[in-house]
């Protein structure tokens, strides 16, 4: 018979295990498996990543691919490329967010794109400003422009995190208790512009409360 230490001890072991889950791929390269597109001739997979937008043509609004499921407390990896010739060029990484009508998600976005927008917190349909805005000095230095970049977003509780390639660039705890602190990952590429956004190696390990 097992003591009562013993079941304390295995009983503490399967919380610590459950509340340090293992990271997910939320994206398999292949398909939209656990995603829905907002206008799905603007989205598609090419070479394992999920792509939005056209060259050809502007794109006619903000269009995002968002997560079918919602998170509260993440620690967020993937990686983004942004290509554009004419037009607003423009993408971000919509988090704790919600589908709204007209196309749009509600939201914090990790904002993407020139002239300032690199690494930046934006609260997308809500507030409509950006929260932080990340030293763009500093991100010159770490962004490659036409080619894949990093982006880590970290959220526990009221507490924003974003690294660009690494670079802390928010560093943010939302003051207003009663901004939602749950909600999907959205994946946009910006209407007026003739822009490809890609998104690829999109991994996800959720953290206890807080």
């Amino acid at each position: 018979m097992k003591s009562t230490f013993s079941l304390i001890l295995l009983a503490s072991a399967s919380l610590v295990t459950a509340a340090l889950a293992e990271p997910v791929a939320l994206f398999d390269g292949k398909s939209f498996d656990g995603w829905e597109p907002g206008t799905k001739e603007l989205w598609r997979v090419e070479d394992g990543a999920f792509v939005g937008g056209t060259l050809d043509k502007m794109v006619p609004h903000n269009d995002f691919l968002a997560s079918v499921k919602s998170y509260r407390n993440f620690d967020l990896h993937l990686k983004f490329r942004l290509v554009g010739k004419e037009g607003f060029v423009n993408g971000g990484v919509q988090f704790r967010s919600e589908r709204i009508p007209n196309f749009e998600m509600k939201g914090y976005q990790a904002d993407i794109g020139d002239p300032t927008y690199w690494g930046c917190l934006y609260d997308e349909s809500r507030r409509n400003k950006t929260l932080v805005q990340s030293p763009m000095e500093e991100v010159k230095k770490i962004l490659k422009h036409d080619d894949w970049n990093d982006y880590r977003i970290r959220c526990e509780g009221p507490h924003i995190q974003i690294w660009l390639n690494g670079l802390l660039t928010v560093d943010y705890t939302e003051p207003d208790t009663a901004i939602p602190q749950e909600g999907k990952i959205g994946l946009q590429v910006h209407g007026n512009g003739k822009t490809l956004a890609s998104y690829k190696d999109i991994v996800i390990e959720e953290l206890p409360e807080k």
